[in-house]
């Protein structure tokens, strides 16, 4: 069972701001969705072999070739801020 303390936490972590009745609702919500779960893994598995998608998937994706990349220069044209070739971001800090 997840409580709202818990929501609070991954709220705090995501930079999420949630009223009471929210946190009360996502609480309720997130809990049924975990009750679910549980009866998803008291079905009898045994035979059914692992897969990752409902009908088989051939890899599409194409062949890694070598080409061209941006310079440092190009690809630090946009950015807001760069210092050194790097791109400048404002420092994030946790707060507790």
């Amino acid at each position: 069972m997840i409580d709202e303390d818990e929501i609070r936490h991954v709220a705090l972590l995501s930079r999420l701001e949630f009223e009471r009745e929210d946190l009360r609702r996502f609480t309720k919500e997130l809990n049924a969705i975990l009750s679910y779960v549980d009866q998803l893994k008291a079905l009898d598995t045994a035979g059914v072999e692992p897969t990752s998608h409902a009908i088989k998937q051939v890899n599409v994706f194409r062949e890694d070739v070598v080409c061209p990349s941006l310079s440092n220069e190009e690809a630090l044209a946009n950015a807001a801020e760069s210092e050194a070739g790097y791109f400048k971001v404002p420092k994030v800090i946790q707060e507790e």
